[in-house]
C-alpha cells in the first residue's frame, strides 16, 4: 500500500494517542483525524484506581499530554462523538452525531468496556471503573459511604480495594478465585497478596461466586453470594473484567472474535489496523492469537502499527508486561505466567517481601514476577524474551 494521505484513528486513549504520535515521529505529514468517545483529552487509566480515586491527584494530573503537546500532533480531534458504524471496504467511520470520516488507513483503538452484573444498572451505589468520570463518581461515593464490597479479585478489583481501605472504608473483596490474582500470579505470590490485604484490614470473601445484588428503594444494600450469604454494602464496585468494544463494528467487514482479529502486523483488513485492548493479534513468539488489556501493550503496539501504516512490514511480538501497585507493594509481571507453572525464587526472599520468581512450564520460561524489586525484575525480562524469540519493538 502506498503512503496514506489521511489516517483516521478511532479511539483517543493511550493506544490512539500513541499511534498518532508515532505516525508523526516516523515522518507522516498527511491528514490525521482522531475520533474519541469521551469529551476529555487523552488521559492515563492506571492512576484512576489509585491516585485519582484516592483524591491524591486531581483529574488534570492524569492527562497524558499538555495542550501544546496535543497541538503538536497536528490532528483534527473529534472528541465526545463515539464511532457507531464502520465500513472496511471504504474505510469510512460514522459517528453518533452523523459525521462520516474516511481515510486511506484506519486504526481501531476503541479499547474495552467493563462487564456488569445483571440488574446493576438499576441500583444506585453500584459502580464500574473504566473512565475518568467513573473514577470521579466512585470517589464521591466513597466519601459518603462506609461499607464497600468489591466484586472481582483481579488487578482492578484488588487495586480499588487497597485504595478504598487507605481512605478508611470498610472493604470486602469477593470473587471465585481463592486469592487475589490467583490465576495470574500463582499460589505463592497471590498468597502473599492475600496476606497483605488482610493485614491492612480488607475482608476477603474469596472462593465464592456472586449470585446477585440486593437493594432497597432503588439503592444497593448488599451483595448476595451463591450460598445465600449477603455482604452488606453502601457502595459496590463491579470489577469482573471487560469486553472489547466491538459492537459498533457489526457488519463492517472486520473480523471480530473477542476483539478485532488481526494478523501478526496488527492488520485486520486492507488498510485497517487495531491496537490496544480491542485488538486480538497473532503473536509470532507465542504461536497463537492473544488479546492483552494493559497500558504497555497499547503504547508498544502503536509503534508497530504506525510503521506498518507507513509501508513497513513489522510483526508485533512483545514481551507481555503489566504492573500493579497495592498498598506498599509494586508487583511487576513479564510474560504470561499461570497458576500451574513451576516457580523458582531467583532474587530476594519472599519472607522479606522483596523478591523475583521465574515461572516455567515444561522447562520453558513463561514469565517473571517481581515484588518490590523493579530493577531486578526488568533485568530478568530477557529470559522471557529469549523464550519467545522476541525482537524488541521499541
Amino acid at each position: 500500500m502506498s503512503t496514506p494521505s489521511h489516517v483516521v484513528v478511532v479511539g483517543a486513549s493511550a493506544g490512539g494517542l500513541s499511534t498518532a504520535e508515532a505516525l508523526r515521529r516516523q515522518g507522516f505529514t498527511g491528514r490525521l483525524t482522531i475520533v474519541g468517545a469521551e469529551p476529555h483529552p487523552p488521559y492515563d487509566r492506571p492512576p484512576l484506581s489509585k491516585q485519582v480515586l484516592a483524591g491524591v491527584w486531581e483529574p488534570e494530573r492524569a492527562r497524558l499530554r499538555t495542550e501544546p503537546a496535543l497541538s503538536a500532533v497536528d490532528a483534527q480531534w473529534c472528541l465526545g462523538d463515539p464511532a457507531v458504524a464502520f465500513d472496511a471496504a471504504t474505510r469510512s467511520v460514522r459517528t453518533r452525531s452523523g459525521t462520516t470520516v474516511s481515510g486511506d488507513a484506519v486504526v481501531l483503538a476503541t479499547g474495552a468496556a467493563p462487564l456488569r452484573l445483571p440488574g446493576s444498572t438499576d441500583l444506585a451505589g453500584v459502580h464500574v471503573l473504566r473512565t475518568l468520570d467513573d473514577a470521579l463518581g466512585l470517589r464521591a461515593a466513597l466519601t459518603e459511604g462506609r461499607r464497600l464490597v468489591v466484586v472481582g479479585e483481579g488487578v482492578l478489583g484488588a487495586e480499588v480495594a487497597a485504595t478504598a481501605r487507605t481512605l478508611g472504608m470498610s472493604v470486602t473483596m469477593v470473587g471465585p478465585q481463592p486469592r487475589p490474582l490467583a490465576a495470574q500470579l500463582g499460589p505463592l505470590v497471590s498468597g502473599l497478596l492475600a496476606d497483605l490485604h488482610r493485614e491492612h484490614g480488607v475482608e476477603l470473601a474469596l472462593g465464592h461466586a456472586v449470585d446477585g445484588l440486593v437493594g432497597r428503594h432503588g439503592r444497593v444494600t448488599g451483595v448476595r453470594l451463591a450460598g445465600g450469604r449477603v455482604l452488606p454494602a453502601d457502595v459496590v464496585v463491579v470489577a469482573i473484567g471487560a469486553a472489547p468494544a466491538t459492537a459498533w463494528l457489526q457488519g463492517s467487514g472486520v473480523p471480530v472474535d473477542d476483539g478485532v482479529v488481526c494478523d501478526s502486523r496488527c492488520r485486520a483488513a486492507d488498510g485497517v489496523y487495531a491496537v490496544g485492548d480491542v485488538a486480538r493479534w497473532h503473536h509470532p513468539g507465542l504461536g497463537t492469537s492473544v488479546r492483552l488489556e494493559n497500558r504497555t501493550n497499547a503504547t508498544e503496539a502503536a509503534q508497530v502499527v504506525a510503521a506498518n501504516v507507513l509501508g513497513e512490514d513489522r510483526a508485533y511480538a512483545p514481551v507481555p508486561h503489566y504492573w500493579t501497585d497495592q498498598f506498599d507493594a509494586k508487583i511487576q509481571v513479564f510474560g504470561l505466567p499461570s497458576a500451574t507453572d513451576e516457580i523458582a525464587v531467583v532474587d530476594g526472599d519472599p519472607a522479606d517481601r522483596r523478591f523475583v520468581v521465574r515461572c516455567t512450564r515444561d522447562g520453558r520460561v513463561t514469565g517473571v514476577i517481581g515484588w518490590r524489586m523493579p530493577k531486578q525484575t526488568r533485568l530478568r525480562r530477557g529470559e522471557v524474551a529469549d523464550a519467545l524469540a522476541v525482537v524488541p519493538t521499541v
